[in-house]
């Protein structure tokens, strides 16, 4: 089991220092969530609430996810940086190619790159892109990513992109992983084709849950090669409880530690204090049970 640092509303002045921690005390990643602005009136309901209303307030900072990995990689060694999750289909796959790419490339290749295909119309609207096709531009427009990951010259004809021959440097050594969101069987089958899944705040049962289904899709579809289900888990606080998550089929949790000893409203000294504390009561105890 590896867990990774939600960056999710925290105060961007503070992620350096958590991520230095992060990577000292042996988390696997930083989730960095994606919005380009928080407008004041939706008639999108939020999707993952039961009223449709924001997890959030106003003051919630979404820094930009790949200025903050080539940033934040620049202070750490090991530590790896995800988004949890992006919305390329708000955005021109040139650039989402580009910003992967490069923040791949700085980071020596610990980035990944956590899909979804975006809830709120509003946000597309203003960004001029079409709600109504982003699910099918998704899956072109990470096949045309894929491509400008790749050295040299290539080419793309698709039903919504066109890229005569040209070249996209620099490309990382290794291609970003690419994990995809969303509770839908589509959903589930665009993640079969991909590298792995992001989820949301789940029980354990539950989690292990879409783990199985995601492994069932896997199957009918023919895939193969490692696969990773990444949730936060709202119902586990002891090895034990992570550990019956992992052998159900969850690879990594995601966590803001010091909520188990000091609440969500923690200073960031404290914070730093429930990183520390967590990896001490959670993550090494299962680390000596694994050998």
């Amino acid at each position: 089991m590896r867990f990774s640092i939600s960056s999710a509303f925290l105060p961007t002045a503070q992620l350096p220092a958590i991520a230095r921690a992060a990577d000292e005390l042996g988390y696997h990643s930083i989730a960095m969530p994606d919005h380009v602005v928080d407008l004041e009136t939706l008639s999108t309901p939020y999707p993952y609430t039961p009223d449709g209303s924001r997890r959030w307030d106003f003051s919630a900072e979404w820094p930009d996810p790949w200025v903050l990995a080539g940033s934040l990689a620049a202070i750490t060694t090991r530590l790896r940086f995800f988004t949890s999750v992006y919305v390329p289909s708000m955005r021109s796959p040139f650039q989402v190619a580009k910003s992967v790419g490069t923040a791949a490339v700085m980071s020596g290749n610990r980035v990944s790159l956590g899909v979804g295909i975006g809830w709120c119309e509003e946000e597309f609207a203003l960004l001029e892109q079409n709600f109504r096709t982003r699910g099918k531009r998704t899956d072109e427009g990470l096949a045309l990513v894929k491509e400008l990951w790749k050295p040299g010259w290539t080419e793309f004809h698709g039903e919504f992109y066109d890229a005569p021959r040209l070249v996209m440097e620099p490309t990382p050594t290794e291609q970003p992983p690419i994990f995809i969101g969303g509770l839908s069987e589509i959903a589930f089958a665009r993640a079969a084709r991909h590298d792995g899944w992001v989820g949301d705040m789940y029980k354990t049962d539950e989690a292990i849950g879409w783990a199985t289904r995601l492994a069932e899709v896997r199957a009918e579809h023919g895939a193969e090669g490692d696969f990773q289900v990444i949730v936060a888990l709202t119902d586990a606080f002891l090895p034990e409880h992570f550990e019956r998550a992992r052998e159900g089929g969850v690879t990594e949790c995601m966590t803001m530690p010091w909520a188990y000893y000091f609440g969500m409203d923690a200073t960031v000294e404290q914070k730093l204090e429930g990183m520390e504390r967590f990896a001490a009561d959670v993550i090494e105890p299962l680390r000596a049970a694994a050998g």
